[in-house]
């Protein structure tokens, strides 16, 4: 990356005289400029930077489905300028980021917090308009040091960072100026619209976004977690819903999208709560149950939230949680080491032993066998 950031700066630089306002990629007149293949290089390595590092959540039949919904948002201009692909995060925080190549990644943490496909393909319609109305060029042409942009990816450092780099940094945390945004913004209700679905979503989503930050005091470093920039996104959706939209209505697709993301609901909550968000976390797992239903893993999960924060009467919660999973499946092994942790703490070693010789015998290679069997020395 660092050999790339290096390799583009001639270019960078040398475009400082070049005009900052760009025509979409539908216009007839557009052809990539040199400064913007160097984007799109850069793009290309962080893709495969991300597709090597496990960060993605990997759900093929996931991405098919994201990959369809951002199939009936583009246009018959758009064919053949520009090819979208969406790919998941493994990643609790609430962003979806675009590069100037086409590639567009969801945050799980945004993903999960989503009630339909309208508002899904209201995030994605955002997201591809900074692709193709080419904001990063744009915006990168504006930066009056653009040797302290490009040495600012170099100062990224550690896994997700380090495959942002200045490029996915401008797209992921800051985003791009509030023009810019406000475009996104526009146009991107554009194609919401006409692909059918009901601009009303459009709005809620981001509502729901505030909502949560503000309940949750939620802090985080991405665009899409900031509370002045979904203000910002509310007060657009408000004036193109009175302006241009009013009383318009049209597919929701709450079902399909439930069962498509439903297992990404359960996987950022227990992404929430390694991060010690347990508000956050309960609140997700206890989704994942309303709509799954009674099942193990959600029951688990719950238990381990209560477990893993400690106040007043979580222990007997975490326990009701933990006995509701073994009877839904007798099978799944973690309920068992997770109760025989409470037994073992409060001293009740027989029981505590029992869960641990459970746990083992219905997980036989598991990765903690042992430390599980170091706890049942401690328990004899």
């Amino acid at each position: 990356m660092r050999r790339l950031v290096y390799a583009a700066s001639a270019a960078f630089i040398l475009a400082g005289c070049a005009t900052t306002t760009l025509p979409p990629v539908t216009s007839k007149d557009y052809a990539v400029e040199s400064d913007e293949r160097s984007l799109w290089v850069q793009a290309a390595e962080m893709e495969r930077g991300f597709s090597k590092s496990g960060f993605l959540l990997g759900d093929e039949a996931l991405e098919r489905y994201l990959d369809g919904v951002a199939a009936k948002l583009v246009t018959p201009q758009m064919k053949g300028r520009v090819s979208f692909r969406i790919r998941v995060l493994k990643n609790p925080h609430l962003n979806a980021f675009a590069l100037p190549n086409g590639a567009l990644y969801l945050h799980t943490g945004i993903l999960a917090r989503m009630e339909n496909e309208a508002q899904l393909a209201t995030l994605l319609a955002h997201e591809m308009t900074h692709t193709t109305h080419r904001h990063s060029v744009n915006q990168f042409r504006n930066v009056k040091n653009k040797s302290a942009w490009l040495a600012s990816s170099v100062v990224l450092t550690g896994g997700y960072g380090a495959i942002l780099g200045a490029l996915g940094a401008a797209a992921a945390v800051t985003g791009y100026s509030r023009e810019l945004e406000t475009e996104a913004d526009m146009e991107g209700i554009k194609l919401v619209v006409a692909a059918g679905y009901d601009p009303k979503e459009s709005l809620k989503i981001f509502e729901y976004l505030k909502k949560e930050i503000e309940e949750e005091k939620i802090t985080e470093p991405f665009f899409f977690g900031s509370h002045p920039r979904i203000q910002e996104r509310i007060e657009n959706y408000e004036g193109q819903l009175k302006e241009k939209y009013a009383g318009m209505t049209g597919i929701v697709n709450r079902e399909r999208f439930i069962t498509a993301v439903r297992e990404v609901i359960l996987e950022n909550a227990r992404l929430d709560l390694k991060m010690g968000r347990f508000g956050i976390a309960q609140r997700g797992a206890e989704k994942y149950l309303s709509i799954r239903g009674n099942c193990a893993r959600g029951r688990h999960l719950l238990g381990e939230v209560f477990r893993q924060r400690g106040e007043k009467e979580d222990e007997a919660k975490a326990v009701a949680e933990y006995l509701k999973a073994m009877e839904l499946d007798p099978s799944f092994p973690d309920p068992h080491k997770c109760l025989g942790m409470i037994r073992m703490k409060k001293g009740e070693k027989e029981e505590a032993k029992k869960h641990f010789e459970r746990y083992l015998a219905l997980s036989p290679d598991a990765p903690d066998r042992g430390y599980v069997e170091e706890y049942m020395k401690a328990v004899r």
